[in-house]
């Protein structure tokens, strides 16, 4: 079922009921109908039927069913999570145009979202901001082919230079969650077959991308111990069996100057010849003390990440060092 539709049975209406809905958030100054509902999900399933919603359609989309079955709610509802799977194939002109919007979109005034600058707070689920999380800011990074290269990710500012940045869980929380909306407005429908948590705190984010972002597939563990010239597996790490997986998504907390992903990267390919690998790291360190940085390639890991041949990575937060602590001191 494509999220077109799905958005709608959340609301609990029917495509008529839709097309009532959709001309109450207009001021009744359209009349839309349910055919027109139903050609836009009929699109939304990809069999060549139907026709795309225009932008101002799908923001007002957003706006009629983000209140709910009862008309009263007020459901923050993102415009590229409401044609997630057929993004790419909206004309390029509003592709364009979704990326210029935020997940935050004000529900229920049919208003546009807030744009995405360099200088924006980050929001929180209670409207409020979170100490430790600094600005927002665009970062183009290597994705898959066709894909949207364009994320979302928020500073780790530091107020105590020197030390470890002891995460809170809100911080925490929060970076998954951006990482899953990375995952989802890739640009195509990302399927993944077997999610790699490297030590503890990858563990738990593998955990909830696995059955947040992909319908809870296979969950593996990557232990890995310090050795003298670098890192090794501890016999701990678990592979699940993955005959015939093709994709593969590596999660890890952080990543600096150590070749930990390169490492990774080819103990995994041996087990698995055929899969595609991903990577989602929460934070990546910065050459310069802007965390700000311009560029992919303004990361201390850029090269090693580039070297592992990933189709694509996605990142939730920029530190500077020595680095960041996960709740509890997860290892």
């Amino acid at each position: 079922m494509p999220s077109l539709q799905a958005y709608r049975y959340a609301a609990g209406l029917s495509q008529d009921q839709a097309a009532e809905r959709y001309n109450e958030v207009t001021g009744n100054q359209t009349s839309l109908g349910g055919t027109s509902i139903n050609a836009w999900e009929a699109w939304a399933r990809g069999r060549g039927r139907g026709s795309p919603p225009s932008i101002s359609s799908v923001l007002i989309l957003c706006a009629a069913y983000g209140r709910g079955p009862l008309g009263a709610a007020e459901e923050q509802i993102s415009p590229t999570e409401l044609v997630a799977e057929a993004y790419e194939r909206l004309p390029i002109e509003d592709q364009l145009s979704l990326k210029q919007f935020t997940s935050t979109p004000q529900s229920g005034t049919g208003q546009t979202p807030t744009r995405v600058t360099s200088e924006s707070q980050p929001a929180t689920a209670s409207g409020g901001s979170m100490a430790q999380v600094g600005h927002e800011f665009s970062l183009a990074v290597p994705t898959v082919e066709y894909g949207n290269p364009e994320v979302i990710a928020f500073t780790l500012p530091n107020p105590e230079p020197g030390r470890l940045l002891d995460l809170t869980w809100e911080t925490f929380g929060y970076g998954v969650e951006r990482l899953a909306s990375q995952i989802k407005n890739v640009g195509r429908r990302l399927d993944v077959d077997v999610c790699l948590g490297v030590n503890e705190a990858g563990l738990v984010m593998a955990s909830f991308l696995a059955s947040g972002s992909f319908a809870r597939c296979k969950i593996g563990y990557l232990r890995c111990n310090k050795v003298r010239d670098g890192i090794e597996l501890d016999d701990a790490s678990y592979f699940p069996p993955g005959e015939g997986a093709t994709s593969i998504l590596i999660c890890d907390f952080e990543v600096k100057h150590a070749d930990v992903i390169g490492y990774l990267t080819r103990r995994v390919r041996a087990l698995y010849p055929q899969a595609d690998l991903y990577f989602a790291v929460f934070g990546a360190m910065t050459k310069s003390l802007d965390l700000r940085v311009k560029s992919f390639d303004d990361l201390t890991g850029a090269a090693i990440m580039h070297a592992a041949d990933l189709e694509a990575v996605f990142i939730a937060a920029t530190m500077s060092p020595p680095g960041i602590e996960p709740p509890l001191e997860l290892r």
